[in-house]
């Protein structure tokens, strides 16, 4: 039982030290990981392209699927 309770003793120390280098990181480089708004414009055009695609296609498909199926 002594042995598990340093073996998480050190897991926990080490989990706290992490995130304390992870906070004074984050306190020396503030804008870090920040989404410009230009990312997400890019992002929601490609995502709304693809879906105009995708249901272009389906609509093709759907109207042509009978004259399709002769082929």
């Amino acid at each position: 039982m002594k042995y598990i309770a340093v073996r998480s003793y050190r897991a926990v120390r080490w989990l706290v030290t992490r995130m304390e280098e992870g906070l004074e990181d984050m306190r020396q480089h503030p804008d870090r990981g920040d989404i410009s708004i230009t990312t997400v414009i890019i992002w929601v055009a490609a995502v709304t392209g693809a879906l105009l695609i995708a249901g272009t296609i389906a609509v093709v498909i759907a109207k042509y699927n009978g004259n399709l199926s002769g082929i």
